[in-house]
């Protein structure tokens, strides 16, 4: 039995490649929407990938079924209660996939979403009877178990969809053997969960130990819990559902429409309509200089979640990015669903700097004993946290402000634009993304902190906890 396992940390996804070596005969759980790590493996291999199974209707990616069936031929999985616009095979509690000497097992698991499902994973070779491991999708991570309330716009509440997640980890993964080993579709950074542990996988015995959700509670009690003090779902997890619903365009056809060198002439004709100019650049590079308006989204952190929370669908993308990284960026942002680039800027920021110099903007990037050396002196700036409310409870530099970047946007009203405002988040790189959209606007003494609290900490600042 082959079982391998691919993490996406920027989405904090993991998908896997299950495979019976001496059939030849591959799928693929969950698979992210560029496919080729899955088919370049198989070919590696000497496999033939025919099966690809989702785990349910993800949220916070795209995935990549439709573009493995086209690639490989291979037949799309899903649970028996999902409802979608292309052909599927639909897999109800004990439906087998056979791939050879290794058999995969449908067991339906309602709770995160209505049609989730969960993989048995069985090596006759090696045990007929008892399963090696199972792919819990986002019924149950390590940790913790999937979030019940992305379905209110469906008519679901969260509450019912807790009860079934509770009834599903309680009749159909409780009673698996304690040496199963549990893969889920996400690890920790995922929106999917509240508290998702660092590891990528374990037994299900050290989870019943470790995990709260297997303890011993009542129905009640664990839709309590696991409804209570739920962070906002990013503004794109409903698009992504809907697109994993849609007999949508494959990644291929996309990104042949959008990477489109456009000439510095064009990129700012389209920003004046309108269009939202996307620099991917890293936060010291889109400070020491931008083209006014823009928004930096850097692509070393977590871009495409990012991008997806902030930029405005209805609005056209043009890509402003290092050489050679464009194809990158729209790979990244389609990930997520964003599909609506026009093009990228040709020669990058330095080509429209040198058409607009009038159109170059900057801001400033403190080290913490220069910001330290300000907030007592007679100008004081404002300082704005824009991390997430748990980050802030947990510590906070004295005196500042508080937005969280998702909600930065709507309440920039909320900023004195006649005083310094100097942002920090955790390391720097959210805290560029705030510069940018307050720069944008229209605030015009907007700073920011090198390096975020970590580095206030690092260098003995105080911080209140």
């Amino acid at each position: 039995m082959i079982l391998e396992q691919h993490f996406l940390s920027c989405l904090a996804h993991a998908s896997y490649l299950i495979a019976d070596e001496g059939s030849g005969t591959a799928a693929i759980v969950d698979p992210q929407r560029d496919v080729d790590v899955y088919v370049e493996s198989a070919a590696r291999r000497g496999l033939a990938i025919r099966h690809v199974i989702l785990t349910h209707f993800h949220a916070d990616f795209v995935s990549g079924h439709l573009e493995l069936a086209r690639r490989t031929g291979a037949t799309i999985y899903l649970g028996a209660r999902a409802k979608a616009e292309y052909r599927f095979q639909p897999l109800a509690d004990g439906d087998e996939i056979h791939l050879g000497g290794v058999v995969l097992r449908a067991l339906e698991t309602p709770g995160h979403t209505p049609e989730s499902i969960s993989v048995l994973v069985f090596d006759l070779a090696s045990d007929a009877k008892n399963p090696k491991a199972v792919l819990t999708g986002d019924t149950l991570f390590l940790g913790d178990v999937g979030r019940p309330d992305l379905m209110a716009s469906q008519g679901i509440t969260a509450p019912a969809l807790a009860g079934m997640l509770y009834d599903s980890l309680h009749q159909k993964l409780l009673p698996l053997p304690d040496a199963t080993i549990v893969y889920p579709a996400h690890g920790a950074g995922s929106a999917c969960g509240k508290k998702i542990s660092n590891e990528r996988c374990g037994t299900l015995g050290e989870q019943k130990k470790l995990n709260w959700a297997l303890q011993p509670m009542t129905k009640a009690k664990f839709v309590e819990i696991a409804t209570a003090d739920l962070p906002p779902a990013p503004a794109y997890f409903p698009h992504a559902a809907a697109a994993n619903k849609r007999a949508r365009a494959v990644l291929d056809d996309v990104l042949a429409g959008e990477l489109v060198a456009l000439a510095p002439e064009t990129v700012l004709t389209a920003r004046d309509a309108g269009a939202i100019v996307l620099d991917v650049r890293e936060p010291d590079d889109f400070a020491r200089g931008h083209v006014a308006g823009s928004i930096n989204v850097g692509l070393s952190g977590k871009f495409a979640h990012w991008c997806g929370t902030l930029l405005d669908r209805s609005k056209p993308l043009v890509l402003v990015a290092p050489a050679g990284k464009e194809r990158e960026a729209a790979l990244r942002l389609a990930r997520v669903g964003l599909e609506q680039v026009k093009g990228y800027a040709r020669g990058g920021y330095d080509a429209l700097a040198a058409a607009r110099p009038d159109l170059v903007c900057r801001f400033r990037r403190h080290t913490c004993e220069e910001l330290a050396a300000q907030l007592s002196g007679a100008d004081a700036p404002l300082v704005l946290d824009v991390r997430l409310p748990g980050e802030r409870a947990s510590k906070r530099i004295a005196k500042s402000a508080f937005v969280p970047l998702d909600e930065l946007e709507a309440r920039a009203r909320e900023i004195p634009k006649d005083r310094r405002v100097v942002i920090h988040c955790a390391g720097g790189y959210r805290s560029a993304i705030a510069a940018s959209l307050l720069m944008r606007a229209g605030h015009e003494r907007v700073e920011d902190l090198i390096g975020g609290i970590g580095a206030w900490e690092t260098a003995r600042q105080p911080v209140e906890t």
